[in-house]
């Protein structure tokens, strides 16, 4: 698969499980509007794009996404369908899939990730309510992993 196709696939499958880089966006500006007043969501929805454009961000999130479809439909064997299903708290490879997206923009993308995975605002707090029937047992922890990483991206690029 082209590194384009794998992008837009990575997109598609965010959108299909009903997250936006609009509501990813408002992530990061939670995280990064106190540090950077002057920032918009525009300019966090680009940074989003620039973290979403790398092939290790791309494969945790089609790695995760997938699993979590596997889960909804009870295609996993067990005890990892339970697991799964049921966002066990002391699983913890959803979180290993997210360090793996927060690590590619260095140390303060893990203080990021820590403060929105337990805060858990905006499109995390719909993703972590646990229906029965929706697994977002990865994909809550990715899109947290891909606003930090964008969030550290910024305080990268950015200059006080």
């Amino acid at each position: 698969m082209s590194d384009e196709n794998l992008y837009q696939r990575t997109l598609q499958l965010l959108d299909e499980r009903g997250v936006t880089i609009h509501d990813i966006a408002e992530l990061v500006y939670f995280l990064q509007s106190k540090y950077f007043p002057n920032i918009t969501l525009e300019e966090c929805e680009s940074h989003i794009n620039k973290v979403l454009e790398k092939r290790e961000v791309q494969n945790a999130v089609i790695t995760g996404i997938e699993l979590d479809k596997l889960a909804e439909k009870k295609a996993l064997e067990s005890p990892l369908q339970e697991i799964i299903f049921q966002d066990e708290s002391l699983y913890g490879i959803d979180e290993i899939i997210a360090l793996s997206i927060v690590n590619v923009y260095g140390s303060i993308g893990f203080t990021n990730y820590g403060f929105i995975d337990k805060m858990k605002p905006g499109i995390l707090e719909k993703l972590n309510a646990h229906d029965g029937v929706h697994v977002n047992t990865f994909l809550d922890d990715i899109v947290g992993a891909i606003a930090a990483a964008a969030s550290s991206r910024i305080a990268h690029s950015q200059t006080r």
